[in-house]
């Protein structure tokens, strides 16, 4: 429609003149609490439609052709604000399954990342399974690429979709990171608390970390640490913050 055709010629103007931006969700360890890393969130400030992120724009962006444009915008954000953050805080990057369709990419992700002389063990790259459902193959050999030069993989929304246990075996990762509805009632129903033991137990077995989304109370957190989950994210510490915010509360966890 109309709307939706300009809305994608809008975003391509906003990604010519680097007009969006990067939001970090901060990311704490279980045992102690420390801060860890962040998760790098695009937003566009759309003039009509105010913050437009996450699935939202990755769909105007599909369409417009435009989702590997976006992916380096963030990509060479994210590794920018990375050279200001304390030694050893993570960054972590989603990707897309039209990024991986690209035999290049992880020859851009390493150029990008020497360029600007950022510790490649210091970037985490997020794959969701909706990104896997292309050429599995490529996609384990260009994760690998990445893992092998010292970045580390996360499966994202592990327990939101299909979950396609095969992954965890396949594919070259480090961490798990569990869907807010794998938290979801695990308080009071003895049964999604012995599923999230299950997996856990599994990803652990398999020598991955995992992490916690979408937490949001004391008592999720303490059954996340219960269960025997690595690191957690939400509202519960943080919500999104700017990098001058994110820099703030670094200083305060050192």
């Amino acid at each position: 429609c109309e709307r939706s055709e300009r809305l994608q010629a809008e975003l391509r103007r906003a990604l010519d003149q680097g007009a969006v931006s990067l939001m970090f969700q901060p990311q704490f360890a279980l045992a102690d609490d420390r801060l860890v890393g962040a998760e790098a969130l695009v937003r566009w400030d759309q003039p009509l439609l105010g913050s437009i992120g996450g699935e939202a724009l990755l769909r105007i962006a599909a369409r417009a052709d435009l989702t590997t444009q976006l992916t380096r915008k963030v990509v060479g954000a994210a590794l920018k604000s990375v050279l200001k953050w304390p030694a050893g805080l993570k960054c972590s990057i989603n990707v897309t399954a039209a990024d991986l369709a690209v035999a290049r990419f992880p020859r851009e992700m390493l150029d990008m990342v020497g360029d600007l002389a950022v510790d490649p063990a210091q970037i985490t790259l997020e794959i969701t399974e909706q990104a896997l459902l292309g050429d599995l193959d490529l996609a384990a050999r260009s994760l690998g690429l990445l893992r092998d030069a010292g970045m580390r993989i996360a499966l994202d929304d592990f327990g939101a979709g299909f979950c396609n246990f095969g992954y965890l075996k396949y594919l070259p990762l480090d961490i798990i990171k569990l869907d807010r509805i794998m938290l979801d009632g695990v308080a009071e129903n003895p049964r999604d608390r012995a599923v999230l033991r299950a997996v856990v137990a599994l990803a652990r077995a398999l020598d991955l970390d995992v992490l916690a989304e979408g937490i949001e109370n004391e008592t999720q957190r303490q059954i996340a640490a219960e269960e025997g989950c690595t690191a957690y994210q939400g509202f519960l510490r943080s919500k999104p913050l700017t990098q001058d915010d994110f820099l703030q509360l670094a200083g305060k966890s050192g």
